[in-house]
């Protein structure tokens, strides 16, 4: 077991088949949840950019996020209410662009095959090339860190912004990886109804049947996770607003837990 990021989540992905249904509810549970945003490219140098590789409709709660991510299906037209992210790519570099994006959603469907939920972990990293060279240092195999591009919604509307990343290979049934975000770039913060401030943890299964914590990236092990937990300001708030919205908890004296057959296959435990 390596421990190589420390304690901070940098976004968890919940893999889904029907990216508007559960966007629907998560609003309900009481989340913000930012309109849906579909990366586009030409198919060839001159051609007008189309929807591909995978769409995400992003909750961004303090310095993170949790992302609801479905595979494109590039014969549809772009859904209502879903905005148009044109990636902009040198024409010599437009085919190796599209293979690589079109292997990434296939990997996700290979997750989405096993069923829905929460198939992706990114830890945060303030100096990802030092994460990977720590990586290297311990014989863990990744990809290399990658530049890649992620939407977020400032002031001025949804943009892209630079981010770098990297997967860690052979870890399993999840797909983990660390991320550095540009520091030019800052979302706007929405309040959420449901009282979550910050995403603060991933879990996994145990035998006794409970969620045990993997806030820190442990390798040398084969991963799935169940769920995630969030930070909230006030436990009552987000206790009202379920019952209010219909939806089932279990409750601790510290915790809410809502189960992962109302939130797309992610257990979410609200934390105070």
């Amino acid at each position: 077991m390596v421990d190589v990021v420390g304690d901070r989540l940098h976004h968890v992905g919940i893999v889904v088949h029907d990216l508007a249904a559960a966007t629907e509810t998560y609003r309900r549970l009481g989340f913000t949840v930012a309109a849906a945003t579909y990366p586009a490219l030409p198919r060839e140098p001159g051609a007008p950019a189309r929807p591909i590789g995978a769409a995400n409709a992003h909750i961004y709660l303090g310095r993170n996020f949790v992302e609801l991510v479905t595979v494109v299906d590039e014969d549809q037209p772009l859904p209502a209410g879903a905005e148009l992210l044109p990636i902009v790519v040198p024409d010599d570099r437009l085919p190796g662009m599209l293979a690589g994006i079109r292997g990434a959603a296939a990997r996700l469907t290979g997750l989405l095959d096993r069923g829905e939920g929460v198939h992706i972990v990114i830890f945060d990293s303030a100096d990802i090339d030092r994460s990977a060279a720590e990586l290297d240092a311990a014989g863990i195999v990744h990809s290399g860190v990658q530049a890649v591009q992620r939407p977020i919604e400032t002031a001025d509307g949804t943009r892209m912004v630079p981010a770098h990343y990297l997967e860690i290979l052979g870890a399993g049934p999840a797909r983990i990886g660390i991320a550095q975000n540009s520091a030019a770039e800052q979302p706007v913060q929405p309040v959420h109804a449901n009282g979550a401030v910050e995403l603060i943890d991933c879990t996994l299964p145990s035998p006794d049947g409970e969620h045990r914590p993997a806030v820190s990236l442990v390798t040398g092990e084969r991963l799935a996770f169940t769920g995630f937990t969030l930070a909230v300001r006030d436990i009552t708030v987000t206790e009202d607003h379920l019952r209010s919205a219909g939806i089932p908890f279990a409750r601790t004296p510290d915790t809410l837990t809502v189960p992962a057959d109302q939130a797309f296959g992610a257990t979410i435990t609200f934390r105070r």
